[in-house]
């Protein structure tokens, strides 16, 4: 009894190890299917592995590598988190790199809808896309002045300091100082020649890195980084020679949506260069450009400063070496309202062209423009792009530079152009007429640019009449108002009348003509961080209607407009 006991026994042990065993395999082939499953979904990756098979299959966009001659890259990036660096109490700031790419990132992208469909109730075109350098705005300005300590943590420095540090701040030389440029493009055949005439007339091209939103439609339009000769029969083309510095999303042109998509899109690809530029993608540089702008913007010795300009046209304006032939340039002060998508929204006009009043140093403004802007790296920061305005053209300007004005940034017109428009205009207007434009394509997206311009007007406080309730507020805060300034206050002091729609004309005369200037400056901040509007209480009002601007009671505007 004994024995057969022991051999039951036995015989059981064996049978549990047995299953045990089975168990254990089960397990570990599924976990190895699993791990394979994971491994093969798509994933928001730059690498060529199914890379732009993919994202031509769900719609998107893609990082355009195959003309580039840039070699795949076959090894992760660090994680993203290892390379943050504490910026304040409730945010952290990458850490700063330089030399730097999208490329770099594998897996460093996000998955979205894209906005024009969802618009339209279509949930399922996917766009993968480049993640925000920092996504929540909030976490760094708080909705209040931010610090200079904090703003010297913004920006790389080409060298690193003797402990590795690329962030730098003001100790970095001016020439080490990095350049993120950003373009969006729509079908433009000028597009290459604009990225090219960025590097060659650069004096440091080494610091310069430019993003493009290359809207295209494959097999027609030539992509933005595509040399017009093979790179190894040319090595010294600039998009040979700089192809590095160069990150290009490609976008199918049936999913363009206007210029705030394109250029959220260009805010995507900021990786934390210490200053920043946004142009249009038929531009041609001067000579020394990088040198020329950036000591304009530090000449302001404002931290806030953003120098923003409507471009003058090339014919005529730059020789063939790269020198500008006038001293004159545009200043942002000519703007009314218009009506359009179902609303009264404002709009810039033609801007007055002279010598600048001001001498010596950037000169005061109330507006920004698209078309031409350059800034300290954190206002890409501060000011993203709205992801949730499509169809959007003309409301733009007015999203960025009310909403700018608000978190504590000031805009100045360039004492000297550093760049010429090719306009469609003269012996121009042949060529630039059959460059097609997004609105192509206006039927695919019929309405939404309608709702867009409600949360455009809404974010900015300009449509008073409609109910809050009737517009999107997805991710208001993000893409929204900061706390240093309110709407309020730049409505009432350049004459602006959001009620009524309508405005105090000849405002040029008191911006062309310098008083702006010289009646706000003086109330720039001690530390540079800004011009402290809450000293101010100038109220525009028309001269020519026999008004003058209010400011306490007192009659300076009247005086010196007599002197003018």
């Amino acid at each position: 009894m004994a024995l057969s006991k022991r051999s039951s026994t036995s015989s059981s042990n064996n049978n549990n190890r047995i299953g045990l065993i089975l168990i254990a395999t089960i397990l570990g082939l599924y976990t190895i299917g699993l791990c394979a499953s994971i491994w093969h979904l798509p994933s928001p990756t730059h690498r060529r592995r199914r890379w732009v098979e993919r994202m031509k299959m769900r719609f998107g966009g893609s990082i355009n590598l195959s003309t580039t001659g840039i070699e795949d890259v076959d090894a992760d990036a660090d994680d993203y988190e290892d390379d943050l660096q504490v910026g304040n109490k409730s945010g952290v700031i990458p850490q700063a790199k330089w030399p730097i790419s999208i490329r770099d990132e594998d897996g460093n992208f996000d998955d979205v809808v894209h906005p024009g469909h969802k618009a339209k109730g279509n949930p399922d075109v996917i766009m993968s896309v480049p993640k925000m350098w920092i996504d929540n705005p909030v976490s760094i300005h708080q909705n209040k002045l931010m610090s200079r300590e904090l703003a010297m943590k913004i920006g790389s420095c080409a060298t690193p300091d003797a402990s590795g540090n690329h962030a730098r701040g003001d100790s970095c030389p001016i020439s080490e100082r990095t350049i993120y440029v950003a373009i969006a493009s729509y079908r433009d055949y000028q597009c290459r020649d604009t990225v090219t005439s960025i590097f060659e007339r650069a004096k440091f091209p080494e610091r310069v890195r430019v993003g493009v939103t290359d809207q295209i439609v494959e097999g027609e339009d030539g992509p933005c980084d595509a040399p017009y000769r093979p790179c190894k029969e040319d090595p010294e083309q600039m998009l040979c020679k700089y192809k590095s510095q160069l990150d290009v999303y490609q976008v199918d042109a049936p999913l363009a949506i206007g210029p705030v998509f394109a250029r959220h899109l260009g805010h995507r690809m900021y990786r934390g260069e210490y200053y920043y530029m946004q142009s249009d993608a038929h531009v041609t540089f001067t000579r020394n450009w990088d040198e020329d702008i950036i000591s304009q913007q530090e000449v302001s010795k404002n931290e806030m400063a953003v120098l923003s300009t409507y471009l003058s046209d090339v014919v005529g304006n730059i020789d063939k070496n790269g020198k500008s032939l006038i001293n004159t340039r545009p200043i942002m002060c000519n703007t009314d309202y218009e009506s359009g998508q179902k609303n009264k929204y404002l709009r810039h006009g033609s801007q007055p062209e002279a010598v600048p009043t001001i001498r010596g140093t950037p000169q005061l403004e109330p507006y920004w423009a698209a078309g031409y802007s350059f800034s300290r790296g954190h206002f890409v920061v501060n000011v993203p792009y709205d992801f949730h305005q499509p169809m959007i053209f003309q409301g733009e300007e007015m999203s960025i530079g009310i909403r700018g004005f608000t978190i504590g940034y000031d805009f100045y017109a360039p004492e000297r152009s550093v760049c010429f428009h090719h306009y469609a205009e003269g012996a121009n207007k042949k060529a630039r007429n059959k460059v097609p434009h997004y609105w192509e394509h206006t039927n695919i997206y019929a309405g939404a640019g309608t709702k867009a311009m409600y949360r455009l007007l809404g974010v900015v406080h300009m449509n008073p009449e409609i109910d809050r309730k009737e517009w999107d507020h997805t991710e208001e805060s993000k893409y929204g108002l900061g706390g240093v300034r309110t709407p309020e206050k730049f409505y009432s002091t350049f004459g602006i009348d959001v009620v009524h729609k309508r405005t105090e004309q000849h405002l040029c005369r008191f911006v062309e003509t310098g008083i702006m200037h010289k009646k706000f400056t003086p109330f720039l901040r001690k530390d540079g961080m800004g011009i402290d509007y809450d000293k101010i209480n100038y109220k525009f009002k028309d001269p020519l209607n026999g008004e003058k601007g209010s400011e306490d009671g007192d009659d300076e505007y009247e005086d010196e407009e007599e002197e003018e």
